[in-house]
């Protein structure tokens, strides 16, 4: 079969890699695809926002499954256009994308399915914004409603930070026009975890539990960005947190949709907050999280091309996933001044040498080759270094000896991916 696999980022290379395992796939496309894709795809000058051109390219060469990596074509309509079509592809519809497209969309469904979360108010006027966190004080977390590549909430310490997080996205538009409304909610005070679910819109399969690191440096300092790193399965996320969250959170939502008329297909992403023991939501995306595939997918056996066709089939409640028991740990290097402005086009050194390191797995995210060959930087999170360990602190150790072997200039990275959990386990 014929697998098209949109996106450019570590998340469709790590789909990429996975999918090339199965014995069924004969061929895969990737749009656009990067530097390191390109060593098992074939990359196409179609970008994935650019929803009829990739339409028309699955026509022509008769694509049998496309996968969409990231969340702008889900929230665009690409499935819809698809399976009108008559194409098989895998991810939930425009509607159901409103779960990652507005945040609003999505609290205000978790308070209608009593799905437990922050505090929370509606703004689309910034005087008022303003006035609200006045009387409500600090600290609280003030989100940009729509998509903002995952950079668009703000944890503001001071009443102050949370005022100028309202003009930025309100007045400024640093987010365009994602920054119609705001969301005002208090800060819950805990540990992050990622549960990411299979699911056919009546059967869900959970993957293995990940813990994401959001800000740009160590110890949970700096701006948010997409991700510095993650690691698999999450310690924290013990099975009656695990059950809890599918439960309260992911069952409620996709029986929600369904009582609304519009069957979840694909990845239900629930970010939560685990607050003194008990969950809470903070937010949801339709599609694999970036890094946290990374982390997931080298641990998973079996062929991921049958799980997402059983999704699309409606017959998930006859599948069963195996994991690899050895625990991962993804680190990303990323370009100087990311998530802010950072240049591109440098040298990445040491690929060759990390990539040979046992049980040690380079995602490529913003790379492409020069015209002499050498692979250079071209975005903000530039690699993803993964390894596999008999146990996290040996996931940890493979992970940044390999980290040690890459160079190129301004690459910064944290160095405390995984730190919180082997803490714990001492």
């Amino acid at each position: 079969m014929k697998v098209l696999v949109i996106g450019s980022g570590g998340r469709e290379d790590a789909l990429v890699w996975k999918i090339a395992q199965s014995k069924r796939v004969k061929k895969i496309y990737a749009a656009p695809g990067n530097a390191g894709i390109a060593q098992t795809a074939k990359c196409l000058p179609i970008n994935a926002d650019d929803i009829k051109g990739l339409y028309d390219f699955a026509v022509d060469k008769k694509i049998d499954l496309t996968v969409v990596g990231p969340e702008v074509p889900l929230v665009s309509g690409i499935v819809d256009l698809f399976r009108k079509g008559g194409l098989r592809i895998f991810g939930p519809d425009t509607f159901c994308a409103q779960l990652e497209g507005s945040k609003v969309f999505a609290k205000e469904l978790a308070d209608k399915f009593g799905i437990p979360t922050a505090e929370f108010k509606v703004f689309t006027n910034s005087a008022q914004a303003k006035a609200h966190i006045e009387r409500m004080g600090a600290p609280c977390v003030v989100k940009a409603d729509g998509l903002a590549a995952g950079k668009g909430v703000i944890v503001a310490s001071t009443v102050e930070q949370a005022r100028r997080a309202v003009e930025q996205i309100m007045e400024e538009k640093v987010f365009g026009k994602s920054g119609q409304r705001v969301i005002v909610e208090e800060r819950l005070v805990g540990e992050e975890a990622s549960i990411m679910a299979v699911t056919d819109g009546d059967n869900i399969l959970t993957l293995a539990s990940s813990q994401d690191h959001k800000r740009a440096y160590d110890n949970d300092e700096g701006e948010n960005t997409g991700g510095m790193g993650a690691y698999s399965p999450a310690g924290l996320v013990k099975e009656e947190i695990l059950q809890e969250t599918v439960d309260k959170i992911i069952l409620p939502t996709i029986k929600g949709l369904s009582a609304m008329g519009h069957r979840f297909t694909g990845v239900l992403y629930a970010g939560i907050m685990i607050v003194e023991g008990s969950i809470k939501f903070l937010e949801f995306n339709v599609r694999l999280g970036d890094p946290e595939t990374q982390a997931i997918l080298p641990r998973l056996k079996g062929d991921i091309v049958e799980l997402m066709e059983r999704a699309i089939d409606g017959t998930l409640s006859s599948v069963k996933l195996e994991w690899d028991e050895r625990p991962s740990l993804c680190v990303v290097l990323a370009s100087g001044g990311y998530p802010g402005s950072y240049t591109k086009g440098g040298i990445i050194e040491g690929l060759d040498s990390a990539g040979k390191l046992k049980d040690v797995i380079l995602f490529h995210a913003g790379t492409k080759l020069s015209p002499d060959k050498k692979y250079i930087t071209d975005g903000g999170r530039v690699l993803g270094v993964t390894a596999l360990g008999n146990s996290l602190a040996d996931a940890f150790e493979r992970a940044y000896n390999a980290v040690s072997m890459i160079k190129f200039d301004g690459m910064h990275y944290r160095r405390d991916i995984g730190r919180k959990a082997l803490a714990r386990r001492v």
